[in-house]
C-alpha cells in the first residue's frame, strides 16, 4: 500500500444521481478513508439548471468517509473545460500530485490503489506524464499495463511536474503537429479523428480541454500508464452531459482483480496501441452504420 495518496478532485455540474454513484463506487476503494476529497462545483449556466445544482451542492454537504472532504462552490458557471483546467491548476499549487474525476465515473474498488501505486512508481520518471483508468472494452488480450503516448481523461492523475507542459493554445498545438507530421499519428493512424476535434476547439464548436491535454503530452513524447482492464466505467453516455449522447459502445466492466505494476517496461506498447486502432475503427464504423440506418428510416417515413 502507498505510503502517500494524492487527493481526488471531483468535478461536479447538475447530475445528482451520477455523483452519489460516483462518490459511492469512490468510497468501495480501500483507500477511500486515507483520501482527501476536493470537490468544484460549477454554478448553473442557465436557470432551468438551478435546481438540479442545489440538488447537487446539497447532496454533497453529505459526503463522508474520506479523510477530509472540501468543497468549492464556483460562483458562476465556468463549463467543464475552465472548470477542469483551473481546477487541477489550483490544486497542483498546494499538491505535487493528483487523482481526477468527473461526476459520472464509476470506480473499480482497485482503482485508488492502482492510481497511487503508479504515482508513487514514476514520481521521477520525465517520460511519464499521466496514469489513466479507464480501458475501451477491447476484445484482445492486452498486457497487465502498458504505456501509450499522449494523455487521456476518464479518470486520470498527474503530477505538478507533468501538468506544467498542458498548453491551452490549440492552434499551436495543431500548427506544430502539421509542421512535425504527426497528424496521423495523432489520430491513431486514421482510427480516430483527435485532429478534427482539436480543430473544433479552435473553432469553438466544442469545448474540449482533453483534446488539448492529449496533444500537449504527445507533442513533448510523453506516456501514460493504462491498466490491462478498466478500473472506470462512464456512465456519462446516457444523453444527460452536455456532451455525451446515449451510447453503450463504450461501457467497460470494472475489473474486480488489482492491477499487477512490477516489471514494467516504460516504453510505447506494441500491442495496446493496435487494439485502440481496432477497437476505435470498429466503434466509428458502427457509429456510421448506425447513422446511416437512421437516415434510410428517417427517409422511408418521409416518404410514406
Amino acid at each position: 500500500m502507498p505510503i502517500t495518496t494524492a487527493p481526488i478532485v471531483l468535478f461536479t455540474y447538475a447530475r445528482r444521481d451520477h455523483t452519489y454513484r460516483t462518490v459511492e463506487s469512490l468510497l468501495r476503494n480501500t483507500l477511500a478513508g486515507n483520501s482527501d476529497l476536493i470537490v468544484f462545483s460549477d454554478a448553473a449556466r442557465v436557470v432551468a439548471k438551478q435546481s438540479a445544482v442545489v440538488e447537487v451542492r446539497d447532496y454533497l454537504k453529505t459526503i463522508t468517509g474520506f479523510r477530509s472532504v472540501t468543497i468549492h462552490h464556483r460562483p458562476c458557471n465556468f463549463g467543464l473545460a475552465k472548470s477542469i483546467i483551473d481546477g487541477v491548476t489550483e490544486v497542483l499549487k498546494q499538491h505535487d500530485r493528483i487523482i481526477v474525476l468527473e461526476d459520472d465515473m464509476l470506480t473499480s474498488p482497485h482503482f485508488l490503489s492502482f492510481m497511487n501505486e503508479a504515482l508513487d512508481l514514476f514520481a521521477e520518471d520525465d517520460r511519464v506524464v499521466s496514469v489513466h483508468g479507464y480501458i475501451y472494452p477491447i476484445k484482445q488480450s492486452l498486457p497487465e499495463a502498458f504505456f501509450l503516448p499522449g494523455a487521456d481523461c476518464w479518470g486520470w492523475a498527474t503530477w505538478r511536474r507533468a501538468w506544467a507542459l498542458f498548453n491551452p493554445n490549440g492552434q499551436y498545438l495543431l500548427d506544430q503537429l502539421k509542421k512535425r507530421k504527426l497528424l496521423n499519428a495523432f489520430d491513431f493512424h486514421g482510427a480516430y479523428h483527435y485532429s478534427r476535434m482539436l480543430k473544433g476547439q479552435i473553432k469553438g464548436t466544442n469545448d474540449s480541454w482533453a483534446v488539448l491535454w492529449y496533444a500537449s503530452a504527445f507533442l513533448a513524447g510523453k506516456l501514460t500508464l493504462y491498466p490491462g482492464r478498466s478500473l472506470v466505467r462512464n456512465i456519462g453516455n446516457d444523453n444527460s452531459g452536455t456532451h455525451s449522447s446515449e451510447s453503450k459502445i463504450y461501457d467497460s466492466a470494472l475489473s474486480t482483480t488489482p492491477i499487477n505494476l512490477s516489471h514494467l517496461e516504460v516504453q510505447p506498447s506494441t500491442n495496446g496501441r493496435q487494439a485502440f486502432e481496432d477497437f476505435l475503427k470498429q466503434a466509428r464504423e458502427g457509429w456510421v452504420r448506425k447513422t446511416l440506418r437512421r437516415a434510410r428510416s428517417l427517409a422511408g417515413r418521409f416518404a410514406q
